[in-house]
């Protein structure tokens, strides 16, 4: 067998890998988001897959592992998030808004980030050895809220408790829906959270998009 050909095979099987361990790890983040990391086993993330568990093993020898991929995956996410948002020359009051409500549709549509939380919040003790990607978003957002106030543009608030009320806020809204038969739609939710932002501002955006997306959730 030429080098050439042997090489094409490994990169195909290493392809096939690669996505076998990108299907578990989605189906470990449905298990954990529903079930919690004490409730999950790896017999459940198997037959999502439809893999033996022997065949599960093969990609992650623990449920331990398993958790701490999704961790680090999730934190990685945060990070560029974060990056993309938090630029030079942007007020720190703009960032945070943009931060959250990304954040906020985020939860809704991606289980791995939303499994991580849950795993950060459930399992204290996971966090000493993995990456606490519920720490990193808090301090995160305590830095924003804090930076915000010295700039004049958000009342001085403990940003810790500000930051905890935005965490608790995206929790809840995990469980609840806007519009007809249980839909969200996107404006629907950007107007909830602009008006939780102008709160916690003491002030109004002035953003007459955002106040019309307010009347309109009002009619819903």
């Amino acid at each position: 067998m030429s080098s050439s050909r042997s090489e094409g095979i490994d990169m195909v099987k290493q392809e096939r890998a690669r996505r076998t361990r990108e299907r578990v790890l989605d189906a470990a983040a449905e298990e954990f988001a529903v079930q919690g990391y004490s409730k999950a086993t790896l017999n459940a993330v198997a037959e999502r897959t439809g893999m033996t568990k022997g065949a599960l093993y093969g990609h992650f020898a623990s449920k331990e592992t398993l958790a701490g991929a999704l961790l680090t995956r999730s934190q990685e996410v945060w990070e560029e998030m974060l990056l993309a948002r938090d630029v030079p020359g942007t007020a720190a009051r703009t960032a945070l808004e943009s931060l959250v409500l990304d954040l906020a549709h985020r939860l809704r549509e991606d289980v791995r980030l939303r499994a991580a939380l849950r795993l950060a919040t459930d399992c204290p003790n996971l966090m000493h050895t993995m990456p606490d990607v519920f720490h990193r978003i808090r301090h995160n957002l305590v830095d924003l809220i804090g930076r915000a106030q010295q700039e004049g543009d958000m009342p001085p608030h403990p940003p810790e408790l500000v930051a905890r009320l935005l965490l608790v806020a995206m929790h809840g809204a995990l469980h609840v829906s806007f519009g007809p038969a249980g839909c969200a739609d996107r404006s629907a939710w950007e107007a909830v959270w602009r008006l939780l932002l102008d709160a916690l501002s003491g002030g109004h955006s002035g953003n007459s998009q955002a106040g019309e997306s307010e009347q309109s959730v009002a009619r819903q």
